[in-house]
C-alpha cells in the first residue's frame, strides 16, 4: 500500500488533541505528585508535634531532625530547619478544629495547592476562615504564588467577602447568576501599579488602566475580556462612548466600566443606565446574560448610592477605586531595596 501524505489541517487538528492529553496528563502527574509530597509534610508536621508533647523536647529536635533527614536523603529538598518549623505550624494552624471530620476536610483542601501557596497563606494570614477561603481562591482559579502575594496584599478577602457591597443584583438577578455577580465584584479596586496621583482625571486613569491592561484585567478578576475604551454607540442622530467595555466569559455579560474621577452622584446611575439599555439592545446576543453596569468612582456615599439604586431594573454596582498604596511619604525610604528584596530570596532558597 502506497504512503499517504498527511493532510496538513487534519494532522494538525489531530496533533493539538495529542498535545491535550500530554499536557493533561502531566498535569495529572505534577498534581498527585504535589499531594504525595503535602502528604508527607502534613504527616512530618504531625509527628513533630506529637513528639513534642509526648516527649517533652524543645525545639532543638527540629533542627537535629533536618540534618539527619537531609544526610539520609540527599536528593530530597525540603527538609531544612525552616521548612520543618512551616510544616509544624501548618499543622497546627489549620488543626484548631475541634471535630477529626473537619481537619480531614481541611487537610484535603490544602494539600491540592502547591507548598509555595500554603507557606504564603501561612505567613500573611492569621485568620483560619480567610486563610481557607485563599486555598480555595487557588483552587478555584489556578492563580500563581505571585498573584496570589499580590492579591494577598490587596486585602481581596475584604474586599470580595466582608465588606458591604452596593448592588442592586439581588433585585435584578436570577439567585445564581446574582450570587455570582456578588463574588466577582470587589471595593474598592487597588490600581496601585498606575503611576497616577489621587487627582487624576478620568481620561487620564482610562489611558493608563488600558495602557496596563493585564494588570488591569487581574484586579478585575475571573474571565474578564477586554472590548475596548471609548466605545461607540449610536441612537439615531446621537452618538455615546462607553469608557471601558469588558465581556466576562464566566458570566457569559458584557460589562461596563464607567469612571468617575469624583465622588459619586445620583446622575451616574441614570447615566450607567443608559449605556446598559443600549448595550442590551445593540451588542447582547442569544445566550447571553444581562448587561451589568459598574460604576468606579473616587468615593460614595453609602446611602446616597443606596437610593440611587433603588427601582432600577438593570443590574448596576457601585464601588471605590485606589489610585495609589497608603505608604506615608516619611516611610517609603524605609522599604527594603530591589537588592534587599534579592539578596533575602536568595538567602531563603539556599535555606530551603
Amino acid at each position: 500500500m502506497k504512503d499517504l501524505m498527511p493532510d496538513k489541517s487534519e494532522y494538525r487538528k489531530w496533533l493539538d488533541e495529542l498535545k491535550e492529553k500530554v499536557k493533561h496528563s502531566q498535569w495529572q502527574a505534577t498534581f498527585r505528585l504535589n499531594r504525595a509530597m503535602l502528604e508527607l509534610y502534613w504527616d512530618l508536621g504531625e509527628s513533630i508535634i506529637l513528639k513534642q508533647m509526648t516527649s517533652g523536647w524543645g525545639n532543638f529536635v527540629v533542627d537535629n531532625l533536618a540534618k539527619d533527614l537531609q544526610k539520609e536523603f540527599p536528593g530530597m529538598e525540603g527538609f531544612s530547619s525552616r521548612n520543618l518549623f512551616y510544616m509544624k505550624k501548618w499543622v497546627q494552624f489549620y488543626n484548631s478544629q475541634k471535630l477529626p471530620q473537619a481537619v480531614a476536610e481541611i487537610k484535603n483542601l490544602v494539600i491540592s495547592i502547591p507548598w509555595g501557596h500554603n507557606r504564603l497563606i501561612l505567613e500573611k494570614i492569621k485568620n483560619q476562615d480567610e486563610a481557607l477561603w485563599y486555598v480555595n481562591h487557588v483552587i478555584e482559579n489556578g492563580i500563581s504564588r505571585n498573584v496570589l502575594f499580590h492579591q494577598i496584599g490587596w486585602d481581596l478577602y475584604s474586599r470580595q467577602v466582608k465588606e458591604k457591597k452596593i448592588t442592586n443584583f439581588a433585585t435584578t438577578l436570577p439567585p445564581l447568576q446574582s450570587d455570582l455577580e456578588e463574588k466577582a465584584l470587589k471595593d474598592p479596586y487597588i490600581f496601585d501599579f498606575l503611576t497616577l496621583g489621587n487627582e487624576a482625571h478620568e481620561r487620564e486613569i482610562e489611558r493608563e488602566l488600558t495602557k496596563h491592561i493585564t494588570n488591569f484585567l487581574l484586579e478585575l478578576g475571573k474571565g474578564f475580556a477586554f472590548v475596548g475604551k471609548q466605545v461607540h454607540l449610536s441612537l439615531g442622530d446621537d452618538d455615546f462612548y462607553i469608557d471601558l467595555l469588558f465581556y466576562n466569559l464566566n458570566l457569559r455579560s458584557y460589562i461596563i466600566i464607567e469612571l468617575k474621577a469624583g465622588k459619586f452622584t445620583p446622575g451616574d446611575a441614570g447615566q450607567i443606565l443608559f449605556y446598559v439599555n443600549i448595550v442590551d439592545a445593540q451588542l447582547k446576543r442569544e445566550g447571553d446574560n444581562p448587561t451589568i453596569g459598574l460604576i468606579l468612582c473616587k468615593n460614595k456615599s453609602q446611602v446616597l448610592a443606596e437610593y440611587a439604586l433603588s427601582g432600577i431594573n438593570k443590574p448596576i454596582g457601585i464601588s471605590e477605586y485606589r489610585l495609589t498604596s497608603a505608604i506615608p511619604e516619611n516611610l517609603k525610604t524605609s522599604l527594603p531595596s530591589i537588592e534587599d528584596i534579592e539578596e533575602e530570596l536568595n538567602q531563603y532558597l539556599k535555606e530551603k
